[in-house]
């Protein structure tokens, strides 16, 4: 049963993760005139992502000193120990475009398991946080996932410039052959924060990041959804940059088996 009230370090997270979420927004309602640079082919960086991960960092300094941090931009060690993970701008491409479908998130691991998740959605006033074991708030309320309607199938695809063209289109093919209905955000936070909502049955993406998920995995696993996190690199501090996720109602996680049965991208 979901609590009523947030812990203290829910509350706190939640906090950060609003301010957060208010600096962003003034970036992007002044994207025309901030820096953007090109990491690699069709993933993009803005000094919006840099200054509210630098936010993020000083709030989470002041407030939970002890643990470690890892962001996007400026990297980090995941230990064995609490650490929070920061994606300042998930879906930047969208942010720059003007779409709404874009978020701040921000998860705390603790023995290499999400057990915090925080993700506001800022041009759609909404902010979902998630605790192991103690259910699901949405703006600051309990919430319980919409399932009504489980018959209209509908699944959120990740897609990554990882990812090998022929691979990915199989397995595409496969969902639709199965009648899902495909889409893609360009955003995962998105893509996980729809699933929880009960927007969409889930979320599928073979090759993702600590950052992209560490947030949403919380959110999902507390909606009730069967939620799987995998690393898929080698042993070795970077392995947070090699992860895969699946997250789903329990017919669209049987629909995935055959196509993806190891859970393991090749």
């Amino acid at each position: 049963m979901s609590n009523t009230t947030m812990s203290a370090r829910l509350a706190k997270a939640s906090h950060i993760a609003a301010q957060a979420a208010e600096l962003a927004l003034g970036f992007f309602n002044r994207r025309d005139s901030i820096e953007v640079s090109s990491k690699r082919t069709q993933d993009f960086v803005s000094e919006a992502d840099v200054a509210v991960e630098q936010f993020i960092r000083a709030q989470l300094a002041e407030h939970f000193p002890q643990d470690a941090v890892i962001g996007e931009e400026m990297g980090g060690v995941l230990t064995d120990a609490a650490c929070w993970v920061i994606d300042p701008i998930d879906g930047t491409s969208n942010f720059l475009r003007g779409s709404p479908l874009w978020g701040v998130s921000l998860g705390l691991v603790e023995n290499k398991k999400p057990v915090i998740g925080v993700v506001a959605l800022p041009v759609l006033n909404e902010l979902f946080a998630a605790e192991s074991g103690k259910g699901i708030f949405h703006n600051g309320k309990p919430f319980r996932r919409d399932d009504r309607f489980g018959d209209v199938q509908i699944v959120s695809l990740g897609d990554s410039s990882d990812d090998k063209l022929d691979e990915a289109s199989a397995f595409y093919r496969g969902l639709r052959a199965a009648e899902w209905s495909v889409h893609c955000y360009r955003c995962t936070t998105i893509g996980m924060v729809f699933a929880a909502k009960g927007i969409i049955d889930g979320h599928l993406q073979r090759r993702t990041t600590l950052w992209d998920i560490a947030g949403g995995a919380v959110l999902c696993q507390e909606a009730g959804l069967q939620t799987v996190v995998r690393f898929t690199g080698t042993a070795g501090n970077e392995n947070y940059r090699h992860m895969a996720v699946a997250t789903g109602t329990p017919s669209l996680m049987a629909a995935t088996e055959p196509l993806w049965p190891d859970f393991e991208p090749r």
